[in-house]
């Protein structure tokens, strides 16, 4: 199924006039997606009757304290991104961080089937309080999430502490219903990510040649 003509304008240009051709890196990127997934869609999440009804649904069992999920949360489901108003905010480096996040998660969606990316992110260990799949999946995400930005704006914005405490909020706090609320635990994956992340980056050490060695 296409998305109405409606929708489709809004993607075609964004609330402030400003075109596609004004994005270019992410643009690339969306071309890269719908190759690897051609059902791939982005799809406003203003006027969708999916996300409303999900956006009563995580009011009512997070007793009110998620009521941000139709104007600031990006989501997949299925081979469909969700977007909020905030989408037409950001600039192009924003919308290429967020669509690598977002890939991970259609990745996982391809390699655990529909079904099992559901049931792992609900169930496991309880839907609220201690999601241990749902963090899991998370983490991978984030994970990216850090990769990207570090790439983009470099490894000094990777370890800026504003950062930092926005993506461990999200794993403690109610927006993913307090997914897995241990901090010491999330700032040991967080570390161990981003050390990763900046060997990474490294430049290699010279070879033996290089340094005068034997050849």
């Amino acid at each position: 199924m296409i998305d109405p003509p409606e929708r489709s304008a809004k993607l075609r240009c964004d609330s402030n006039g400003t075109p596609p051709s004004s994005y270019p890196r992410s643009q690339a990127l969306i071309d890269e997606i719908k190759a690897e997934f051609p059902a791939f869609r982005i799809v406003p999440k203003q006027g969708d009757r999916l996300s409303r009804a999900i956006d009563v649904l995580l009011r009512l069992v997070t007793l009110g304290r998620q009521r941000s999920y139709l104007t600031h949360y990006h989501t997949v489901l299925g081979f469909r991104l969700y977007v909020p108003p905030t989408w037409s905010g950001l600039d192009d480096v924003g919308r290429t961080i967020l669509l690598r996040h977002e890939r991970v998660h259609l990745r996982q969606r391809r390699r655990l089937g529909m079904v099992g990316m559901a049931l792992l992110y609900l169930l496991p260990l309880f839907p609220i309080g201690l999601a241990w799949g749902r963090a899991r999946l998370e983490w991978e995400a984030y994970t990216e999430t850090l990769r990207a930005t570090a790439e983009l704006q470099g490894l000094e914005a990777a370890r800026s502490p504003a950062l930092r405490a926005h993506i461990l909020q999200r794993f403690t706090g109610p927006d993913y219903g307090w997914m897995w609320p241990f901090p010491a635990q999330l700032n040991r994956w967080y570390d161990a990510a981003l050390a990763s992340i900046e060997r990474e980056l490294s430049p290699s050490p010279p070879s033996d040649h290089h340094r005068g060695g034997a050849g």
